[in-house]
């Protein structure tokens, strides 16, 4: 009988030995999940510094120098044309995939992006490297999947950035096993499950923005915007210029190397310091709904709301720094007229130039003022204002005005610029079917004859 009751108490430990075992061998690439951690989850192994770059394989390598940075996992590069004809390798980083901060943001998305930069941003050197001993490109057709390594004037060796995003838990599993260095990606990415990093430490991103809206940026909003009609949108710009009871604010997509930008409506919703954090000049924290504005046949952000009494509330709009200055790209009046083509989830995806810069601020040169129409509605508010027809190069411009009055207060008339040639700086503006540029101030109109 004693034998029978160890036996079966032996039965029992080894059968929740086994279930133990079992539950802790699962795993999950998902951000957000967790994985075992504790006093046996054993010493960080900095894999990043242990593999070693071999110049000596066959694989295509290239030092390269950055053009431009746009998220955690994806790098423009400069190379010579024997590489890519235009001069220009779009990287798209191998094994991984680190978490949205362009589009629809996601959690730790903006720190995995500050991450890549800081680090490349240091670098004396940086080296790409193939797979194989090919350029390869990814399912998008106009980026290559590339190892990126890179060495400051401190370091004797190269690191490897993408086995270091890995093992920081900042980038998930993405064909992390199939490729050259698969074990030792797949040991970075499970030390960082163990150890809990970041988005797999099941703990809130400081960085992001857990309110009702959307978490997206600009760009998303403009090249998306009827998907987000009615609804409470989120998003990161410099404030440019003020127009009535609202502001417009900007930002750059470093992908495209466009500016997108959207008009924002505070109305009687913001006093005192809520004013003062959509000043020109400062980037800002937009969180508010879109709206058409029906009248002008455009989209506008309104219901802001500032709250004094509780300033971390997530549905606040808040200042993030100041200083800033508009862009005011210079455009000329071809690219305005032009159709674009856009990266989108689906593909590219062509769009009128002058609609993706609706609301962001451009100059334009050289324009000659062919004809001019002014406001003169006694009842308008807008009496006075001009719209100045214009052509350069064969293309036709518009171009409105407010109410425009020199240094002394005085109003300026037609007079001021019908046959004259001008430069004119402001906003990308939408009215009666047809782009225009607004301009706010006489000093935004420089006359040359």
């Amino acid at each position: 009988m004693k034998k029978t009751w160890i036996k079966i108490v032996s039965l029992l430990v080894l059968v929740c030995l086994t279930v133990g075992c079992f539950a802790g061998c699962q795993t999950s690439d998902q951000p957000g999940t967790t994985a075992p951690s504790g006093p046996d989850v054993g010493p960080f192994v900095d894999y990043a510094a242990t593999t070693k770059l071999d110049k000596s394989t066959s694989t295509v390598k290239q030092e390269v120098t950055v053009k431009t940075f746009v998220d955690g996992d994806t790098t423009h590069f400069y190379v010579p044309s024997s590489v890519m004809e235009h001069g220009v390798l779009k990287a798209r980083y191998l094994a991984i995939n680190t978490p949205e901060s362009t589009g629809k943001i996601e959690e730790y998305g903006k720190k995995a992006s500050a991450f890549t930069r800081q680090k490349l941003e240091k670098a004396t050197s940086i080296i790409i490297e193939s797979d194989n001993e090919t350029w390869n490109a990814d399912s998008t057709g106009d980026r290559y999947l590339v190892w990126v390594w890179y060495k400051t004037a401190e370091m004797s060796d190269y690191r490897n950035l993408n086995l270091e995003l890995l093992q920081n838990g900042l980038a998930i599993a993405s064909n992390t096993a199939q490729n050259r260095y698969g074990t030792i990606c797949m040991n970075a990415l499970n030390q960082a499950k163990a150890h809990k990093l970041n988005v797999f430490s099941g703990e809130k991103d400081p960085d992001f923005y857990y309110g009702e809206a959307h978490e997206i940026t600009l760009k998303e909003l403009r090249t998306n915007t009827e998907a987000y009609g009615g609804q409470k949108v989120a998003f990161n710009g410099i404030v440019t210029l003020n127009n009535g009871q609202g502001v417009y604010v900007e930002s750059l997509d470093e992908e495209s190397g466009l500016y997108y930008g959207m008009y924002v409506y505070y109305g009687f919703n913001l006093t005192g310091t809520g004013l003062s954090v959509v000043k020109p000049g400062n980037e800002v924290r937009i969180v508010g709904s879109l709206q058409y504005y029906e009248t002008g046949g455009t989209w506008q952000v309104a219901d802001l709301k500032y709250d004094l009494m509780d300033t971390k509330n997530p549905n606040n709009i808040q200042k993030l720094s100041d200083g800033h200055s508009p862009a005011f790209v210079t455009t000329t009046a071809a690219t305005f007229n032009s159709t674009v083509e856009v990266d989108m989830e689906d593909g590219k995806q062509s769009f009128p130039y002058a609609q993706l810069a609706m609301n962001s601020t451009i100059e334009m040169k050289n324009l000659v003022v062919k004809d001019i129409y002014t406001t003169s509605k006694e009842d308008s508010s807008s009496k006075g204002a001009m719209t100045l027809t214009c052509e350069v190069d064969g293309q036709r411009i518009s171009v409105r005005t407010v109410v425009l009055k020199d240094d002394d207060g005085n109003l300026i008339t037609a007079s001021a610029y019908l046959g004259k040639t001008i430069d004119v700086k402001g906003a990308v503006d939408y009215f009666d079917g047809g782009y225009q540029i607004k301009v706010f101030t006489d000093d935004h109109i420089t006359v040359h004859n």
